[in-house]
Parts: C-alpha cells; sequence; structure tokens
C-alpha cells in the first residue's frame, strides 16, 4: 500500500497516524520518544508532561525524555546544516546510507 502525499500544513501526529507509523510501533513493540506535537497519540509514544507545577517524578520523566531527543535533535540539525539532502542527486537507497553515516560521524 502506498503512503498517501499529505500537504506540507498536515500536523505530524496525523502524518504519522496516516502513513501507518502508529500501527507499526505497536505490531513491532516498539516504544518511542517525541515531543509536545504528539500528545494524545497514546500507545507507545512517550511524551513530556505539560505543566508549571510537575511532581519531581515528573520532571525527572521531562529531564531524561529531553536528554533522549537531543542527541537525533542535534544530529538532524548537522545534517541541515550542511544542506547535505538539498543537494544528493542519487537514489533514496544511497540517500540513507549517507544519512547513516553523518550520524554516525556526528556521533564519534
Amino acid at each position: 500500500m502506498a503512503s498517501p502525499v499529505l500537504p506540507g500544513s498536515t500536523h505530524d501526529l496525523t502524518a504519522a497516524r496516516q502513513h501507518g507509523i502508529m500501527d507499526a510501533l505497536v505490531e513491532a513493540g516498539l516504544s518511542c520518544w517525541a515531543d509536545k506535537a504528539y500528545l494524545g497519540a497514546g500507545g507507545p509514544v512517550r511524551v513530556p508532561f505539560r505543566g508549571s507545577r510537575l511532581r519531581r517524578w515528573k520532571i525527572r520523566h521531562n529531564t531524561t525524555l529531553a536528554k533522549i531527543r537531543c542527541v537525533g535533535e542535534q544530529a538532524m540539525a548537522t545534517l541541515k546544516g550542511w544542506h547535505l539532502l538539498r543537494k544528493l542527486h542519487c537514489s533514496t537507497n544511497r540517500i540513507t546510507d549517507v544519512v547513516k553515516a553523518v550520524l554516525v560521524l556526528h556521533h564519534a
């Protein structure tokens, strides 16, 4: 089944649901960590707690979540800063390998 093409204004959670990402996570038994845009996603998606008067364990949860997510966020910022993906003119399989290599180098 081909994934539908969605307009750029589509909300992240809506796009994830329409592309079957949420169902795939449940089927694979995987959890993921997301930002506040995924509030209400439920299931395997872990999001930060909101509010100004949080209990200590909720603050710890948010801190841990931020530490986990920042690793990927920094690597993606590196890719965007290099404008690497705009300049590539090769197959998507090769692009995946290039992105993996850049992420390894970024975290080395």
